[in-house]
């Protein structure tokens, strides 16, 4: 290219880096049009770098020559002449020495990475790796700032070239990290280890044994960088960390109690710069994510807890979404619950909570309660039979001198309510009244509005006696309290109350229409969310008025470009289809494609997100979105003077998880629209299906289940509507439609792949909960040529040869319960043919006794595959818990009811072990009136069975006043079974309970209560009754 040519480039360079937008538009059609696409430009470019006066054209040019190098895969560089690509080889690192400015070197060696990336592997540069070690070793620091970076981005591209290097690499990296002068070098340095460390295969002992020797001087070099404030070192060096944490490579090793001490010294040094601490905290999050193995064995829980209490007496800041060092510590404190076994985190941390709620100091007591709080998710089990020790300090926290202490305590009474139910629901003379006290404190208003939220959740029944008043007291509250008060008011607000549903909908309705950013949206969305739970409250006849303009609300905030809004307008749209069924179709033609167009879109404001996002035109309802990076449409218009390390990636994630949460909402109501809506439905079902499946290689688990369960439940919604007959357990007598036949093919073959290498648990939960509601719906012909396949899912998991990791304790039980609903519904679709295969599945039960849960669930299980082992059950009769009791009871009865074994001659024994469950207070916890209700059927089945082998005289007395059923109304079927069982064949026994009895049919038939006996019995009951 000659002079004049180059000439012109550079000006249409210069141009390009004007403010005028004409201009720039001007120059880059010509760049494009004249320049780009030959060849001869690269040179020009590196002319232009060597000479220009200009430091913005010279950085233009750097970005521009990378792009033109690795344009199609090198094709425009390999044009060059060979004489050419050896001069820029030779002067072009030299150049990037003399360079003044650090970004225009920084872009300059992102060139020379560009190049190598062509270069290396053809084995046509060997010069480069010996120049970058002469200049990483030069006595000027700029040098060794230059070298080490353009090694960094070499690296970067290509380190499969360098590999026979690597133990020479690593003696340079040793120097380097202790680089005297220049803590730039010693960053890059680290950062080079990071993409190393990346290559590096647990059978490269002698690399990995190199590697790890260098650990201390890297931990080191993040000391430095958060000593001295340098945040984006920091932050550069921390990315490398969690790196060297997720690799399965055992790189971190035995380097975790050490590595956990730093982190957990830098988050709790209050001389260091919050966001640094904040950094550090987050780095020993990961450890405890990534590496809980290590945690564990190293029994490191205790002391991490110590170091984090007093980061969580650090004042929090007002806003939310703000981090600090004290909501770091919380979450830490919450990881180490969920993910260690819950007697390596609670007893230490309970010590710690005793401690500090005895301190004279308010902040102390606040980051007891609020460690309280975080901690119930993951230990709640665990904490059930310690109770007795934490009400205690709950109560005094409600009642404590200081406002941070008693809203603290509301937030720890929430988490509380979520995952310890009986036990809130037997406090509710305390909670309840303490929580209306703190109603009426403007300075703990708004934590005890979340807090009566939580537990109006759970106390049903109970909140009669109290609702009068807080009614009164909210209604007051939705006109005189601020806004961020008025939404959890909102939110409170919609549980049992169909005599204040339109003086509610009219404090309100103005809230619907709030448009500002901020908390105005906020409450909108929370409106929102109360709306539908009036609707679900009042059913569809009372709410009928409303529905056209709350459905007109929900389109619009699907429109205002809130994450927050379209995540509740999608679970509205749910909502409103469980409430009017098929009555939803007054809309649904119109309202249906516009929730697809709503899901579609990548919806990312460009204002608030320049350079980087652009509206994806999606095609179908859902991006599949398999890996984080691709989950966000990111536009080939990048501006081109942004380097991928100058995007606040953390940004990218943010928005990236509010759009994962977003699909995940929406992928869980397509399968509630297609059941309520029916045939309606039909014409969006194969596309639906289709985008669910692609949602299943999702790289975020909450997408993955919806996914899951929309599939499972089209399918099964999809075979109602073929009016199928009755199948029969056993060998399938008669095909499936061909229709039902192809939609089963068409989702159950991905959503096997999906179980061979899922690792999450609650995904692998619902999984074999849904494939046991399928096959109990569509029977044997759901798994006719797959049926080892799916019996193997639930082997591994009872075996836990699954993917899951085995050490979140509060969740194993979840999924041991889920995989014994999967054999339950196997036994159910074969029946006499399952014998065989039981004896593959009965070992894996007894052995699963490592909790409650696990107990409880495979004695069920146990039961419904028809077990012969009344011993296990007699046992359990005799347990603790009321959970086990509860199961155990029914598995005693279906054992009776379905075994071909005569099992009369045990009846004495089994009435024996069941008579105490009849012990039970009327205002006992649901869990003990769940126990009686299933001791009841029990009975009602052994009646049924063989009523000759009962002691009727003794039996019938406590059998009827245990009527009517309080909790478990399925019982009511063995219930009525075996009352109109005894009428036909001894109606003389029941003569003396008729008063009784007649007053038990009364309440169940009560049409103004809910249905407890369904259409079968309430027939067979009328008839009872009338002759």
């Amino acid at each position: 290219m000659d002079a004049n040519a180059v000439q012109t480039l550079h000006n249409l360079l210069l141009q390009s880096t004007s403010n005028d937008t004409a201009q720039v538009k001007a120059a880059t059609a010509q760049l494009n049009q004249e320049f780009y696409k030959n060849p001869a430009c690269i040179s020009a470019f590196a002319h232009i770098i060597a000479n220009s006066p200009e430091q913005a054209v010279r950085q233009l040019a750097a970005v521009e020559m990378r792009k033109r190098v690795s344009q199609n895969s090198g094709n425009l560089w390999t044009l060059l002449s060979q004489s050419e690509r050896e001069q820029i080889k030779t002067n072009f690192p030299q150049l990037i020495l003399s360079e003044t400015n650090n970004l225009v070197r920084h872009s300059a060696a992102r060139v020379i990475a560009a190049i190598a990336s062509i270069e290396i592997p053809t084995g046509t540069w060997a010069e480069l790796l010996p120049f970058l070690h002469q200049t990483c070793l030069s006595a000027q620091a700029v040098h060794r700032e230059v070298g080490s970076y353009i090694l960094y981005t070499v690296l970067e591209n290509i380190v499969e070239g360098f590999q026979e290097h690597l133990q020479s690499l690593f003696k340079l990296f040793e120097q380097l990290l202790a680089d005297p002068e220049s803590i730039e070098v010693r960053i890059t340095t680290v950062r080079s280890l990071g993409v190393i460390a990346q290559y590096i295969d647990a059978g490269d002992k002698n690399d990995l044994k190199s590697f790890q020797a260098l650990l201390p001087a890297m931990i080191q070099v993040i000391g430095q960088c958060v000593e001295t404030g340098n945040e984006t070192g920091a932050r550069q060096l921390f990315d490398v960390l969690e790196t060297l944490l997720i690799l399965e490579v055992p790189i971190l090793g035995k380097h975790i109690p050490e590595l956990a001490q730093f982190l957990l010294q830098c988050g709790g040094n209050r001389a260091y710069e919050s966001e640094l601490r904040v950094l550090a905290l987050n780095a020993l999050n990961w450890t405890v994510q990534y590496k809980k193995s290590k945690v564990q064995s190293h029994n490191l829980a205790p002391a991490i807890l110590e170091g984090l209490m007093p980061i969580t007496t650090e004042d929090e800041p007002e806003d939310i979404d703000d981090d600090a060092p004290s909501r770091s510590a919380l979450r830490i404190i919450d990881g180490l619950a969920t993910n260690l076994p819950p007697t390596q985190v609670f007893p230490a941390l309970r010590n710690l909570i005793v401690q500090y709620f005895s301190s004279v100091d308010a902040t102390h007591r606040r980051g007891a309660m609020l460690a309280l709080g975080v901690s119930v998710e993951g230990c709640s089990e665990f904490m059930t039979p310690l109770m007795g020790q934490v009400w205690p300090i709950i109560e005094a926290g409600l009642q404590d001198s200081d406002a941070s202490v008693r809203k603290a305590t509301c937030v720890s009474v929430s988490c509380l309510c979520e995952w310890l139910e009986d036990e809130c629901v037997a406090k509710h003379s305390v909670l309840v009244p303490a929580i209306m006290n703190l109603i009426n404190d403007p300075a703990t208003q708004r934590s005890a509005c979340t807090a009566l939220d939580a537990l109006l959740e759970i106390l049903h029944d109970v909140i009669d006696q109290y609702l009068p008043l807080i009614m009164e007291r909210l209604a007051g509250l939705l006109t005189t309290a601020p806004l961020s008060v008025k939404a959890v008011v909102t939110g409170a607000i919609g549980k049992r109350f169909l005599p204040y549903f339109q003086p509610t909908m009219e404090h309100i309705k103005h809230f619907l229409v709030l448009t500002a950013e901020g908390e105005e949206i906020e409450l909108r969305g929370i409106t929102m969310d109360a709306v539908g739970t009036f609707a679900e409250a009042v059913g569809k006849e009372v709410f009928r008025p409303y529905y056209p303009d709350m459905m007109q609300q929900a389109f619009q905030g699907i429109e205002m470009g809130s994450a927050r809004l379209r995540e509740c307008s999608f679970l509205f749209f749910g909502v409103m289809a469980r409430v009017f069924g098929e009555d939803l179709l007054l809309t649904f033609q119109t309202s249906f494609p516009l929730y697809l167009q709503a899901a579609n879109r990548t919806r990312l404001a460009a204002k608030k997100l320049p350079h980087v996002f652009a509206v994806a035109q999606a095609t179908s309802a859902f991006a599949s979105g398999s890996s984080p990076s691709n989950a966000i449409s990111i536009s080939d218009d990048l501006d081109d003077n942004i380097e991928i390390e100058d995007l606040d990636l953390d940004k990218l994630m943010d928005v990236n998880s509010a759009i994962a949460v977003e699909k995940e909402i929406a992928a869980d109501t397509i399968g509630t629209l297609f059941t309520s809506t029916r045939g309606h439905f039909l014409p969006y079902v194969e596309s639906c299906t289709l985008e669910l499946v692609n949602l299943l290689e999702h790289y975020y688990e909450g997408i993955r289940k919806s996914a899951t369960d929309s599939l499972l439940e089209i399918i099964r919604t999809f075979y109602e509507l073929t009016e199928p007959n009755l199948w029969q357990p056993g060998t399938p007598t008669s095909a499936l439609s061909s229709n039902i036949r192809d939609l089963i093919d068409h989702v159950l073959v991905p959503l096997l792949q999906l179980y061979d290498s899922e690792d999450n648990k609650s995904v692998v939960s619902s999984l074999c909960v849904g494939l046991a509601e399928t096959i109990n719906k569509i029977g044997p012909a759901f798994i006719e040529g797959r049926t080892e396949e799916i019996s193997n899912i639930a082997i591994q998991v009872l075996e836990q040869k699954s993917l899951c990791p085995e050490d979140q304790a509060e969740y194993d039980s979840v999924l041991i319960s889920s995989a014994g609903d999967l054999v339950a519904a196997l036994a159910n679709a074969f029946g006499t043919e399952f014998a065989t295969a039981f004896n593959t599945f009965f070992p894996l039960y007894p052995n699963i006794i490592r909790s409650l849960s696990d107990r409880s669930s495979s004695i069920g299980c146990l039961a419904e595959i028809i077990a012969a082992s009344l011993e296990l059950f007699h046992r359990a009769l005799g347990d603790t818990d009321y959970e086990v009791l509860s199961n155990a009871a029914f598995a005693v009865g279906l054992l009776v009811e379905n075994s071909e074994v005569d099992l009369s001659p045990q009846y004495l024994h089994l009435l024996q072990a069941l008579r105490p469950l009849f012990d039970v207070a009327a205002d006992a916890s649901p869990t003990k009136l769940n126990a009686k209700d299933n001791a009841t059927g029990a009975v009602a089945r052994l009646i049924t069975r063989n009523s000759g082998a009962i002691p009727l005289d003794q039996v019938l007395p406590i059998f009827i006043s245990a009527l009517p059923l309080k909790n478990d109304y399925l019982e009511n079927r063995p219930v009525f079974r075996a009352i109109f069982y005894l009428f036909r064949t001894n109606g003389a026994a029941l003569r003396p309970y008729l008063d009784s009895l007649l007053s038990v049919f009364a309440h169940v038939l009560d049409p103004n209560s809910p249905d407890q006996v369904g259409d079968d019995i309430r027939g067979e009951l009328i008839q009872l009754i009338v002759a």
